[in-house]
């Protein structure tokens, strides 16, 4: 049983959704959020990356930076903000390309991530999830949703539901973000409707984090913090900040691989043990893979298809499986040198949404050696990940489109 309830979200004003929604805090750096954030006093990466109204000099895990997150939500809440009178439910569609993607906008309790009824697929690194719960603590929010999701086959009546619930009504918000990603939000207000999605939901034996373990782990932090003065179960700060769409209408993208030296070996002697394990084929274009276990591979300027011939070392295990684990056990580690891709900083990852040329031109640099492109893990692999218990290898997700901050805040009090 998934549970959900309302609550009385602080939203952008009518009018002010456009200039306040922006990109979560971490999909751009800090030079990239101050460039975006020029001239526009009511974006809401003031708020999720605050060290862009200070000194660059400051560290971005200094005081002053929750500080000024504190301030800067503050003052959005007074100037360009509300927070609505009565507990809703909201609901989010994204559009990219003609495709849409509709979720709902709830609070779930911390105790449901603490029990494992919200399924993980990642680990968390402290330094992040010790930022994430300073800004919660600063705050007294939060600020970004985790990203959930559930198999529609669970219960297939929510996706109508929330189809039903925008058929009638205009959205409270609709616009169209720098990206081109179309973004609506619709109000669910009435008590009859709100008791209809949580008895839906009650049906979903479990929900899936797809994106913000780091906000999952931080949200269940102060949680318990807060408990040490006393537990009262209706408190705010049990209960977090969840939008949740149903898998099938969810599209994973590439996680692409660049490594920044050969190991030691040649061109000529890195492509030949790869000939070991795989069938190499030169391409005259880029190469995006058609199917599992297919990678590119950029090297020197050309492209290269890498057919993956049979090998006892891969399974039909969730994690064995994925082809970002099948490129780490057969190239990263063994011929690269890569042992622990979260800690070596010989190898980065770069997101399908920026294309393949971007391989081309971190390696055309001289930056990086080598580049790997990825057939995308999907979401079947991502909850069998889950459903085992098992945690996924780093970035072998990107989700598109991307969630806005700063259409919904849930405050602690």
């Amino acid at each position: 049983m998934s549970k959900i309830k309302p609550f009385t979200a602080l939203r952008p004003k009518p009018g002010y959704a456009d200039a306040v929604a922006s990109p979560p805090f971490d999909v751009l750096t800090s030079d990239e959020a101050r460039e975006m954030a020029k001239g526009n006093p009511y974006s809401f990466l003031r708020v999720v990356k605050p060290e862009i109204d200070l000194d660059p000099s400051i560290g971005v895990y200094d005081d002053r930076v929750y500080a000024m997150a504190s301030r800067n939500l503050n003052e959005l809440a007074r100037s360009v903000m509300i927070r609505d009178k009565k507990p809703c439910l909201y609901i989010y569609r994204l559009t990219m390309g003609g495709a849409e993607q509709t979720g709902l906008v709830a609070c779930g309790c911390v105790d449901e991530y603490l029990s494992g009824k919200i399924k993980k697929h990642e680990l968390t690194r402290e330094d992040k999830e010790m930022d994430r719960t300073r800004h919660i603590e600063a705050t007294n929010a939060n600020t970004e949703p985790i990203f959930l999701a559930y198999r529609h086959s669970d219960n297939p009546g929510i996706r109508e539901r929330l189809k039903a619930s925008t058929l009638n009504s205009e959205p409270a918000y609709d616009f169209i973000a720098m990206d081109g990603i179309r973004h609506q939000v619709w109000i669910v207000g009435g008590a009859d409707e709100i008791d209809g999605y949580v008895r839906d939901f009650q049906q979903l034996p479990s929900m899936y984090i797809a994106d913000g373990h780091h906000r999952s782990a931080s949200a269940a932090n102060v949680a318990m913090k807060r408990r040490e003065c006393g537990y009262d179960p209706d408190a705010e700060f049990n209960f977090t900040l969840y939008t949740i769409f149903p898998d099938i209408e969810l599209s994973i993208m590439d996680y692409n691989r660049v490594v920044k030296d050969l190991n030691g070996l040649s061109s000529s002697e890195f492509l030949a043990k790869v000939s070991r394990l795989y069938t190499v084929s030169a391409s005259d274009a880029p190469v995006k893979p058609k199917k599992p276990h297919e990678f590119g591979l950029y090297l020197d300027r050309k492209w290269y298809r890498l057919a993956l011939v049979e090998d006892d070392r891969i399974s039909a295990a969730p994690i064995s499986s994925l082809d970002v684990s099948v490129l780490q056990e057969t190239i990263l580690t063994p011929i690269l040198g890569i042992g622990d891709p979260r800690s070596d900083k010989r190898i980065d990852f770069v997101g399908g949404v920026r294309g393949l040329g971007e391989l081309e031109k971190r390696v055309g640099s001289g930056e990086m050696a080598v580049a790997f492109s990825l057939f995308p893990t999907s979401m079947g692999q991502l909850m069998s990940v889950a459903d085992a218990g098992e945690v996924m290898p780093p970035k072998s997700t990107w989700f598109e489109p991307k969630l806005r901050s700063g259409l919904f805040v849930h405050m602690l009090g």
